[in-house]
Parts: C-alpha cells; sequence; structure tokens
C-alpha cells in the first residue's frame, strides 16, 4: 500500500452515497466524467469492465504520476480530483503539450501554440501555470518557430509540481481511497 493510506474513517462511510455518485461519474467516458455533473435521479451510462482498474493497478499509481496519466480511468480520477480542488491547471497544460506533440501540420502547430500560450504561459492567463521565470522565458524564446518540443522545458516543470504536490493529496484523497480499497 502507499504511503499514508489508511482505511477508510467510518465518517467516509457514512457518506458512500455520495462518493458512489462521484464514482459513478468517474465511470463514464473520460471526458465526460469530469466536464459534467450528473443529476442524483439520471441513469449513469454503464462503464466498459476494463476501465476501472483492480485496486491493484490503482496502488501502482503510488509508484509514479506517469502511470496515472497513461491510465484513462486513472486520468479522468485525478482530473476530476483536480477539479474538486480547484487546482486542475497544471493538468490541463499537460494535456495540451501531449495533444500538441501529436501535430504533424505545421500551421495547426503555430495555431495550437499560440493557444497554448494564451491559455497557460502568458501573465495573467486565464489558467496560467506556476512556472519560473527561466522556464517562461525559453518557451516564449521557443515559440517563436514553433516545434514538437517547444513546451518540452515547461511541461517537465509541470510534471515535477504535479507529481510533489497534486499526486500526494490525490493518493490521500477519497477519489483515490475508494478505488484501493
Amino acid at each position: 500500500m502507499c504511503k499514508g493510506l489508511a482505511a477508510l474513517p467510518h465518517s467516509c462511510l457514512e457518506r458512500a452515497k455520495e462518493i458512489k455518485i462521484k464514482l459513478g461519474i468517474l465511470l463514464q467516458k473520460p471526458d465526460l466524467a469530469v466536464d459534467h455533473v450528473i443529476p442524483h435521479n439520471e441513469k449513469l451510462e454503464k462503464p466498459a469492465k476494463t476501465q476501472k482498474p483492480s485496486p491493484d493497478e490503482a496502488l501502482q499509481w503510488c509508484d509514479s504520476l506517469d502511470k496515472l496519466l497513461h491510465n484513462d480511468y486513472g486520468l479522468a480520477s485525478f482530473k476530476s480530483f483536480l477539479k474538486s480542488e480547484f487546482s486542475e491547471e497544471n493538468l490541463e497544460f499537460w494535456i495540451a503539450c501531449e495533444d500538441y506533440k501529436k501535430t504533424k501540420s505545421p500551421a495547426k502547430m503555430a495555431e495550437k501554440a499560440k493557444k497554448i500560450y494564451e491559455d497557460f504561459i502568458q501573465t495573467e492567463a486565464p489558467k496560467e501555470v506556476n512556472i519560473d521565470h527561466f522556464t517562461k522565458n525559453i518557451t516564449m524564446k521557443n515559440l517563436v518557430e514553433p516545434s514538437l518540443r517547444s513546451f518540452d522545458l515547461a511541461q517537465k516543470r509541470v510534471h515535477a509540481l504535479m507529481e510533489k504536490d497534486s499526486l500526494p493529496r490525490f493518493l490521500r484523497s477519497k477519489f483515490y481511497l475508494e478505488l484501493v480499497k
């Protein structure tokens, strides 16, 4: 088990219905699970059996943020958790960078680079990520001639922040504890 992973306190069991609803939302398609709250009276879509990881698979997320990020269910759970804390901008930036790296067309690359910069990098951006000035300057220089590696340093810094800050909080959360019990 993970460091700090303990049995759920009885107060969590008393809130089982609330937790069940939240997990039901996560069982939907990952993009729907994090963007929409489903009223209690609406029927939830039944997930594919392979979507939800076994407790052993979920325990592997303690080993590495990458294992979590590359598991669709883990990613959706992590995103829901971060949204509940109003701190999803780092994960959204990481996802945007992953999508950016798959871009083939130079015109599309320039368009996506501009959007990522405006949304996450520029000062006072709506979802500004917390990166140091050195990283921000390197990233801005990289965007003069965008390449698939333009955001690599910033993405690496944000990944490290999530690994040191967000992941440990997630591993102590009800979202995660329900999966591994």
